[in-house]
């Protein structure tokens, strides 16, 4: 399918709805499975890397770290990694599922948590439950890298042995943005 030329500054999503055109260029549009509450906190995530971006050109450690939350959020929202009206792959689901986790978690205070219910919503509607062993088994493989902490009650539980419901907190290996980029 073709896409239609469009004058400067138009943005149209193609008929398909895979894709958008911004100023004549085609970009993969946002996955449209993803609630919207989840997906206004990863675009809030991905607006906040890209001012870091900005913000950040004159220190290369900084600029690399708003480049990696940019490709994390854009990776959970589905414009990169795998096409989301693709069947997926278990390597493509688990980075998608890591992306996710990492954008949400900077989006937190350090005492706050998400659920990894959530993450599976983000990563597939409507059977997202499929997920949820895959989001369990990426969040132990982070919590092993100190990214997160595992917890249950809001007490830190160990991964493998934590049963029922669990919450994900930022932990002391999360990278996240200077103060101002957020």
């Amino acid at each position: 399918m073709a896409d239609a030329a469009l004058p400067d500054g138009d943005v149209e999503r193609t008929t398909d709805g895979r894709y958008v055109v911004v100023d004549g260029r085609r970009w993969r549009a946002t996955d449209p499975s993803i609630p919207d509450q989840l997906r206004s906190q990863l675009v809030a995530q991905l607006m906040a890397a890209r001012r870091g971006v900005r913000a950040h050109q004159d220190d290369p450690s900084a600029l690399a770290l708003a480049r990696r939350c940019v490709q994390d959020a854009k990776v959970a929202l589905g414009e990169r990694g795998e096409p989301w009206w693709e069947r997926p792959t278990d390597a493509g689901l688990a980075g998608r599922a890591e992306a996710a986790i990492r954008t949400l978690l900077r989006a937190r205070a350090p005492d706050r948590t998400i659920c990894p219910s959530d993450v599976a919503r983000i990563l597939g509607q409507p059977n997202w439950r499929d997920h949820l062993s895959l989001v369990r088994e990426v969040g132990r493989e982070l919590a092993a890298r100190r990214v997160l902490t595992v917890t249950q009650g809001g007490v830190a539980v160990d991964p493998h042995t934590a049963t029922g419901a669990i919450r994900y907190r930022p932990g002391p290996a999360l990278e996240i943005l200077p103060t101002g980029s957020r």
